[in-house]
């Protein structure tokens, strides 16, 4: 792409040309804003999205700004931040999580949003489709198919006496309930009794916690999702202190200390959603852009913590396993 001139950022009137002749704005900086219902986004998963974009002549402060808007786990502040967000008239708004898009969406039908990593993008109605998704929304979904179920066949394999189950889940975010919902069903198959830890703010992690030592649970299931993300270490440093198994479904857990992790990939799908927004800054529609599912999928084990809980892996599931931190 040929190096574009430095002008200064039309104001709100150009919020009502169509998408694409916006897009197609020759000498225009564009500004993408990175939305989230939890903390700022990380530097690792900024770069994917900075270098992705270089990479496709995107230059940041040439031709590109990047805003940010996070609510901290507030989730009441989210509508004010998606409203700031139109007032600036910003180009794209990539959302993380599932909540951010949900609330970009309520906020405006015409900035593009990017989904870096919504989790049911249809059964919440962000989009109409996968493949059509219709409106001002596309990009990457984090859901799989019995990805609870999975999870607890591979706790299973680890503890072939596991009985009892405590699954931490987020109850405002509506992918956490759909993975909950799994992992029970696919828990009544296995003969595993499944008890609920709702956490719904930091301050619901305490009672979470109390209550998984309480009801003496085998292992932990953290779904994943903005708030628990961010209390990645506090989780992981309960387990060990309480010398429980769990599996997490980022491998950022399994850095932090987890025992095992399985899930989707994050930096591939965020490396993907950056394909999204290069296209829709180049006129494209985010209608016709179909949603794209995860295709690379995660298995870490932390070996320095199985021993550390005094748990041998067996060697099937360290031969399964993506990567060993040993």
């Amino acid at each position: 792409m040929k190096r574009r001139e430095f002008i200064t950022l039309l104001g709100g009137a150009a919020a009502a040309w169509p998408l694409a002749a916006r897009a197609q704005q020759a000498g225009k900086v564009y500004r993408v804003a990175f939305f989230s219902a939890g903390e700022p986004i990380q530097p690792k998963n900024r770069s994917i999205f900075v270098n992705g974009l270089h990479e496709l002549g995107w230059i940041e402060g040439r031709n590109i700004l990047f805003e940010g808007r996070y609510a901290g786990n507030q989730l009441d502040r989210l509508p004010g931040l998606a409203a700031e967000l139109v007032r600036l008239d910003v180009d794209v708004i990539v959302a993380i999580g599932t909540l951010a898009p949900l609330a970009a969406k309520r906020a405006t039908t015409t900035i593009p949003i990017v989904m870096a990593n919504a989790g049911d993008p249809l059964g919440t109605k962000l989009v109409a489709s996968l493949a059509r998704p219709g409106g001002n929304v596309t990009g990457m979904s984090l859901m799989a198919p019995d990805l609870g179920g999975k999870r607890l066949e591979l706790l299973k394999e680890l503890l072939p006496r596991l009985s009892r189950v405590a699954v931490v889940w987020n109850a405002a975010n509506p992918y956490s309930a759909l993975v909950f919902e799994e992992t029970q069903r696919a828990a009544r198959t296995l003969g595993v009794e499944v008890q609920s830890l709702e956490v719904r703010s930091p301050d619901d992690f305490d009672v979470a916690f109390d209550m998984a030592s309480r009801k003496h649970a085998d292992a932990l299931v953290v779904v994943e999702d903005p708030l628990t993300f961010n209390h990645l270490k506090r989780i992981a440093e309960f387990c060990a202190e309480n010398r429980l198994p769990a599996l997490y479904g980022l491998r950022d857990f399994a850095e932090a200390g987890g025992l095992m992790t399985y899930g989707a990939s994050l930096g591939d799908l965020f490396r993907r959603a950056v394909g999204f927004i290069d296209k829709i800054l180049r006129g494209a529609k985010p209608a016709d852009l179909p949603v794209q599912q995860p295709t690379k999928f995660e298995f870490v084990i932390n070996l320095q913590t199985a021993r550390a809980l005094g748990i041998t892996i067996p060697p099937t599931l360290l031969a399964r396993a993506d990567e060993v931190i040993e």
